[in-house]
């Protein structure tokens, strides 16, 4: 069989630092990465493949957000699996990365409608969907590592659409792991808290270029690709997230949510998010 990795997201930030380390593995015949900037892709691609490492990784430029792409990657998948029936006995999903998603700043009523329910189809219906369709896939020692947040853990203010979505996402894969223990296939969710990537700048429409106290990407990856690999089901890199994660249980969810709200102020441009008549805030319906 073929082994391969799937990385989505891998054009920058955690998913680019997840294609770097998992390239370094024996474990895969290809590695596909994932990403709608195909010019990041196709030079991360060829920065790997000229170092000669064990993998061929193999840039697939498309966006995966919503339940009609990921039925165009599941076309994909089956197509690749059906060429390869005839020379070898098909494909083997070893380890699939969710880790392609956004985040919004702001309070909802000032964010864009548009973009929220495109966050919601990428954090929750794509990383839904692909593991619904890569888990036929997948065999014994099989990995899948869902990208979350240390926002999961509590309801915000000013970040309610993305904390929620993130709940979701740390929800389903302690629930999907506890469903294919008995198959011998690991998930593990990632949570986060401030990284150095484009997040921040994407989540404040360029209000906000980096993410506060944020560190970078390289030993939070591979304390989650070594905690995966073990069968744990959550990693938190720094003391203080698995402090904050800790401590959310004892914080009324309420309270939470209203604290962050009044104290909690995020950077964000709610012009650019309502810029145009598609993509409009909710305080244009509430007018």
């Amino acid at each position: 069989m073929k082994d391969i990795a799937i990385i989505t997201g891998a054009s920058s930030g955690l998913g680019k630092e997840f294609t770097k380390q998992i390239s370094k593995r024996k474990d895969f015949d290809e590695i596909w990465i994932i990403a709608r900037r195909k010019e990041n892709l196709e030079a991360l691609a060829k920065e790997i493949n000229e170092q000669g490492n064990f993998n061929i990784v193999r840039p697939i430029p498309m966006d995966i957000s919503g339940k009609d792409a990921v039925l165009n990657f599941q076309k994909l998948l089956q197509e690749e699996n059906e060429k390869l029936n005839n020379v070898e006995s098909g494909i083997n999903i070893k380890l699939l990365i969710n880790n392609a998603g956004f985040g919004t700043y702001g309070p909802f009523t000032e964010t864009s409608v548009t973009r929220e329910m495109e966050m919601i189809e990428l954090n929750c219906t794509t990383l839904t969907g692909l593991c619904g369709i890569a888990v036929p896939f997948m065999t014994k020692d099989s990995v899948i590592i869902n990208t979350a947040s240390l926002a999961a853990f509590l309801p915000l203010g000013n970040f309610a659409v993305y904390a929620a979505s993130k709940s979701y996402v740390l929800s389903f894969s302690i629930a999907l792991a506890a469903e294919l223990k008995d198959k011998g296939i690991k998930v593990h969710a990632l949570c986060p808290g401030s990284v150095s990537t484009e997040f921040a700048n994407v989540a404040s429409n360029g209000a906000r270029k980096e993410v506060k106290g944020g560190i970078g990407p390289e030993k939070v990856v591979a304390q989650c690709i070594k905690r995966a690999y073990k069968g744990k089901k959550i990693s938190l890199y720094r003391g203080k997230w698995k402090f904050s994660a800790f401590a959310s249980r004892f914080v009324g969810r309420y309270f939470g949510a209203r604290y962050t709200y009044k104290y909690a102020k995020r950077p964000h441009n709610p012009d650019a998010a309502a810029s145009s008549e598609t993509n409009v805030s909710v305080a244009d319906f509430l007018k």
